[in-house]
């Protein structure tokens, strides 16, 4: 073949590599656009779908989760709700609000808890609102109980000879203090909400697991536990992760074959919300394992991103 003939054929090459290029992106964007059609850009599905909502990091009152769970419970197409947790807790109030959210998800349809990698504390409170709760074997789970901190400055305060005055109304308004040692009748105030509050976890844990308040109470001293402990002691229902929680929700007759739509902060976004959304439209029209996760690599995103096993429970760090 002479020069010409192989420089055509290069050129041809070039020209069919672009058409099939632009035919993929241009099939993609079709793609994204239906995705956007039927699951919407805060996740609200126009067809039958398994809800699911991840609630991760320190636990608030948190106004947003609270309207996008009340939008779950108004949903036809949502027929189920999977609560996936990896948080350490958070404030005992905003654990309440999101706990009661799902409860009332939970009137009308099926709730599975999924326990990640760490759900304690407010984390274990809104894992214990599901009908059932999966727990991964090493998941970190527990540590049923409320504490109340503040600091101290008064020592560093004298160290730079500063000092506060105070006149106030009363001795305990104020208190606790950071810039005076506390009083024995303010650690008593401080003391006597913190169990008052304790109480109403120990309570909602014993409604909840179907527990003797007794059993309940041995249990919450702050303890932690793996998912395996968790389960010999009846805090959890199931060893386990996705497929556990789908065969659930089966047997309450949630079919496995809808698709799960996860709800998000409408706020929220990711470098990869292309590939993802991408990957959502194709396992919803059946075509996931043309498109899998691992697929999606190109991105990058399993680079960026790890989420492994966590061997030691950290309470802080420096």
């Amino acid at each position: 073949m002479d020069q010409m003939g192989i420089a055509e054929r290069r050129q041809l090459r070039r020209k069919l590599s672009f058409w099939r290029v632009a035919a993929l992106v241009f099939l993609v964007g079709i793609g994204f656009a239906l995705y956007r059609v039927t699951v919407g850009a805060s996740g609200n599905s126009a067809v039958a779908h398994v809800a699911r909502v991840d609630i991760s990091g320190m636990i608030l009152d948190d106004r947003e989760l609270l309207e996008r769970l009340e939008k779950i419970a108004e949903s036809s197409q949502a027929k189920a709700l999977i609560v996936s947790i990896n948080s350490p807790g958070g404030t005992t109030y905003g654990g309440e609000r999101i706990f009661k959210a799902i409860r009332h998800i939970a009137q009308t349809k099926p709730v599975v808890s999924q326990v990640r990698t760490l759900a304690a504390s407010a984390g274990y409170m809104i894992a214990s609102a599901g009908d059932h709760i999966v727990a991964g074997e090493s998941s970190i789970t527990g540590s049923i109980g409320v504490i109340f901190q503040y600091p101290q400055v008064d020592e560093a305060l004298k160290k730079i000879g500063v000092s506060l005055e105070e006149i106030k109304s009363a001795p305990l308004k104020a208190e606790p203090s950071p810039f005076h040692p506390a009083s024995e009748e303010a650690k008593t105030m401080i003391r006597n909400m913190v169990m008052d509050s304790y109480a109403w976890f120990v309570d909602l844990v014993a409604d909840r697991r179907n527990m003797p308040r007794d059993e309940v109470l041995k249990l919450a001293d702050g303890t932690i536990f793996t998912g395996r402990q968790a389960l010999a002691v009846k805090l959890v229902d199931e060893l386990g992760g996705e497929d556990e929680v789908r065969a659930y929700l089966a047997t309450r007759g949630v079919a496995e074959s809808l698709p799960e739509v996860e709800w998000k902060d409408g706020k929220s976004s990711s470098s990869f919300w292309f590939a993802s959304a991408v990957a959502q439209f194709f396992r919803m029209t059946g075509l996931g394992d043309q498109l899998s996760p691992a697929a999606l690599r190109i991105f990058g995103s399993d680079k960026l991103f790890l989420d492994g096993l966590v061997s030691v429970w950290q309470v802080g760090s420096d």
